[in-house]
Parts: structure tokens; C-alpha cells; sequence
């Protein structure tokens, strides 16, 4: 009888956990064999589930600005590193390192990023390239 009860009782818990998992997307459109770090200037920080999402303007070689919108990960996942939802604000200057999107449209899935104070949040920028994209304060 307890064993009837207890299947009763989990079954439903069981069919909620799975719905939740399938309602999450795909990371897909990202290309993961593919890092690209970007220099540049936050214009927004979203701190919102399910992702977070920072909003980056990248100056190129042209002088030219590009606006990147660049896929973070959970609210609570970023909690538990250390990030909070005045970690970036508008106008900060940044490196971060992402899996860019496969379409080649301006935007990726965040790994990590450098403040401008120097603080590595996430993944460390990859050597040789993080010196290269040094951010100037």
C-alpha cells in the first residue's frame, strides 16, 4: 500500500520536472567550438530569468560601433559566482569571452568577463588573447 502512495506521490513530481526541462531552449544556435572576446562598453544589464543578458557596444578598427547582445546564464546560476544585478551597469567597459552565434549575427553565449578593475567573473579570457583585449578603464 505504501509503495502505491509513494508512486501516486512521485509520478506527478516527476512529469512537472520533465516539463520544465523540455520548456528550456537550445543552445544550438551558439557554435561551442568557437570562443570570440569582445572589448567594449555595457549599455544594459538584464538581470532576468530565465537568462540574463548583457548589451555591449564594440567599437571596431573602423570606429565604427557595433551593438552585441550577448546571452548570459540564470539568475541563480550567476548568484552562486558571485554576480549580482549591479555586478555591470551602463557604461561600464568590459572583455568577455563567448560561443558566438552561428548565424554570424551580433551575438553569443556568455563564458566570462573582465572589469575594468580587473575582476575575472566566469571564465578567464584565454591567453594570448586576453592580452590583447586588455580593457582600458
Amino acid at each position: 500500500m505504501r509503495s502505491v502512495v509513494a508512486s501516486m506521490l512521485v509520478v506527478p513530481l516527476l512529469g512537472s520536472l520533465s516539463s520544465r526541462a523540455l520548456a528550456h531552449h537550445s543552445f544550438s544556435m551558439f557554435d561551442p567550438k568557437q570562443e570570440q572576446i569582445l572589448t567594449g562598453t555595457v549599455t544594459a544589464f538584464q538581470w532576468t530569468n530565465p537568462h540574463t543578458w548583457i548589451e555591449l557596444d564594440v567599437p571596431n578598427a573602423g570606429g565604427k560601433t557595433t551593438h552585441w547582445s550577448i546571452e548570459g546564464g540564470s539568475v541563480v546560476g550567476l548568484a552562486r559566482e558571485g554576480w549580482t544585478r549591479r555586478t555591470l551597469q551602463p557604461g561600464d567597459r568590459i572583455s568577455l569571452v563567448m560561443h558566438p552565434l552561428r548565424s554570424g549575427e551580433h551575438g553569443g553565449s556568455l563564458m566570462g568577463v573582465v572589469t575594468a578593475q580587473g575582476k575575472v567573473l566566469g571564465a578567464p579570457l584565454h591567453p594570448p588573447a586576453s592580452k590583447s583585449a586588455a580593457v582600458a578603464p
